[in-house]
């Protein structure tokens, strides 16, 4: 069992977004690959797409960090505004990209920046919940080019990267925990990379203001309903 000796002061902690955190597992190995082989991609716009917490945005936040690509989200896509979209690399990052859908000024805004992308030999990293595809995109024009484009599905975790993401979020806060702890939270803990994290910070949390180690009982503590509902 792992130590369970924690620092006694709050020290802070690593945003865990650099690429070296990264953790690649079967469901995320493809989406990697393409954002390793930028700038050398075939089309100016490549999406990623899956479930929420699936890792999309920490994998955009690696690729930004690389390319200085702007955040944006479907509110930012405003026809006037789009010549001003693109970063100093003509790159860009839109979340939610699937929302635009039904909406006859984003949808031509985004039909608008992908072709300044492309004549500027840029690039666009779109993520979405689906792929472009399901995507209800009244355009047609618009439609044809992202269903041409590269389109790459990343899974929620498996048992064994949200059991590393886990350890490697107590260990972005320095914090050490049996493998108990672990075990028990994997069946305790939103199946996605964003319940790990707000779980291990509200553990994190409660922990220091108590001054205890974090061990199962302390975890069936703070995460468990204080008053379940009667049987019977």
């Amino acid at each position: 069992m792992a130590d369970l000796r924690q620092l006694p002061l709050d020290l802070g902690h690593r945003s865990a977004m650099g690429e070296a955190d990264f953790l690649v597992a079967p469901g995320n190995a493809d989406a990697v690959a393409w954002l390793d082989a930028w700038p050398d991609w075939p089309a100016p716009a490549l999406v990623l797409y899956g479930p929420p917490g699936c890792g999309k945005s920490h994998l955009a936040q690696v690729w930004r960090a690389r390319s200085r690509a702007p955040l944006l989200g479907p509110e930012d896509l405003v026809p006037a505004e789009v010549p001003h979209l693109l970063g100093p690399t003509r790159t860009a990052v839109i979340d939610r990209t699937h929302e635009v859908s039904g909406d006859a000024a984003r949808e031509r805004a985004l039909l608008h920046l992908y072709n300044l992308t492309k004549e500027a030999g840029g690039q666009l990293l779109l993520l979405a919940h689906y792929a472009p595809v399901n995507w209800t995109l009244r355009l047609p024009d618009l439609r044809s080019r992202l269903v041409a484009a590269p389109a790459v599905g990343m899974a929620a975790p498996d048992d064994a990267l949200l059991m590393a993401v886990l350890v490697k979020l107590f260990d972005d806060r320095q914090v050490r925990v049996g493998e108990d702890v672990i075990a028990w939270l994997m069946t305790h803990t939103e199946r996605s990379f964003d319940g790990a994290r707000r779980t291990v910070a509200l553990l994190d949390r409660a922990a220091l203001a108590a001054k205890k180690p974090i061990t199962v009982a302390f975890c069936r503590q703070v995460l468990e309903p204080k008053d379940k509902p009667a049987q019977g």
